[in-house]
């Protein structure tokens, strides 16, 4: 990672970490380096962090799997207290299935906690890449992805909305639900 890839990444941490609480049983969907991870380390009971370049571990209260979510894994309904995806919603295919899995897999009064850039960010982030000022990863799997959508397909999931707040200019977007 260059360092504007680890200020960005850092700053979309700092969004989510008020809304993983003490005691939660944590999936970290597109947990890459287990940053967000180790930031909520003493916090939560459990985490499994999932993600398609991450080394398998297991220490005992931290699991590392490699492969996507939901297609590589089938966790037991309830799991989870919480969920979290880190720019990784423009990432998916199916967002409609990904959602209806975070549903699955959460607790009642679970949280899915989700960072989600404009589709205009992609242009910016091309810029970058060819300045070699980020490395941009996986910026050629986003598929265009509408912030717009995200709400509506979290609630037809069964989610309900707690929080949507822009940050980073606005050009990013970060969303909590909570499963009733």
């Amino acid at each position: 990672m260059r360092p504007l890839d680890r200020l960005l990444q850092r700053w979309r941490i700092r969004k989510a970490l008020p809304w993983v609480r003490a005691g939660d049983r944590l999936l970290d969907i597109g947990c890459y380096d287990r940053s967000l991870i180790d930031r909520v380390g003493d916090r939560v009971v459990s985490a499994v962090g999932v993600d398609v370049d991450v080394a398998p571990a297991d220490d005992g209260k931290v699991r590392l799997l490699k492969g996507r979510f939901p297609d590589d894994f089938s966790f037991d309904p309830g799991s989870f207290d919480c969920v979290t995806c880190l720019a990784v919603l423009e990432h998916v295919e199916d967002p409609d299935a990904f959602a209806n899995a975070c549903h699955r897999v959460l607790s009642s009064g679970g949280r899915a906690v989700l960072t989600v850039p404009h589709p205009f960010v992609d242009r910016i982030l091309a810029v970058l890449v060819f300045l070699r000022l980020i490395r941009g990863m996986h910026v050629e799997e986003h598929h265009g992805f509408e912030v717009a959508e995200t709400v509506p397909i979290f609630q037809c999931a069964g989610f309900r909305l707690l929080k949507r707040r822009r940050f980073q200019l606005g050009l990013n977007h970060l969303f909590v639900f909570e499963k009733p």
